[in-house]
């Protein structure tokens, strides 16, 4: 088995003898709840490209990790600014993650859940931001998300953080998303800390 060398609190290392691993039962069905896991792409380390400016990924590598996912029973959200977005991963390259995944789930006979991050994160910067702006900009994702076939994950918006007023600004913005999608979305909110 391998030995990791790990950092001690000392300032040190020491040896850690991994074990053999467990081999556990998986279950696909049955459950109460669904829970999807925000799984990070994969990166191609033989991509010649710079990494301040583009991205690279390894699609093969990648998909097969969401096939794992899935075969645990797992969805997966894609596209989520806690995993991809803000992180190299612009809107075109999620755009293309999320149409790769939708349709390597098909593999899955309808098991296979894919849930996408739609926001506002394509917009360019700037002061002069209106909530009409910021409700183009969902409606663009949302479309695109619909068209994947992947279902919507309703991600925050920092563009609307930036030009909302007041409360009746977000009430505004929200219902109009929320009366124009095909199906139920998962708002995504990270809470105060974020």
């Amino acid at each position: 088995m391998p030995v990791l060398t790990l950092p001690t609190a000392a300032g040190g290392t020491e040896r850690y003898q991994t074990h053999a691993p467990k081999s556990l039962k998986t279950e696909r069905s049955g459950f109460s709840r669904v829970a999807y896991a925000a799984a990070h792409v994969v990166a191609d380390p033989l991509a010649d490209y710079d990494p301040w400016l583009d991205t690279a990924i390894d699609w093969d590598a990648t998909i097969a990790y969401r096939q794992h996912l899935w075969s645990l029973g797992l969805g997966v959200a894609e596209a989520m600014d806690t995993a991809q977005r803000g992180m190299g991963l612009d809107w075109t390259s999620a755009l293309e993650l999320i149409r790769r995944s939708v349709d390597a789930a098909q593999d899955f006979d309808g098991e296979a859940l894919v849930a996408c991050g739609a926001g506002t994160d394509h917009l360019a910067p700037s002061p002069d931001l209106s909530l009409d702006d910021v409700i183009a900009a969902y409606e663009q994702q949302c479309e695109a998300v619909e068209q994947a076939g992947g279902r919507i994950i309703l991600m925050a918006s920092r563009a609307l953080a930036a030009c909302a007023r007041s409360e009746d600004d977000y009430r505004t913005v929200y219902e109009r998303i929320l009366t124009q999608v095909r199906q139920p979305v998962i708002i995504h909110w990270l809470g105060e800390m974020f």
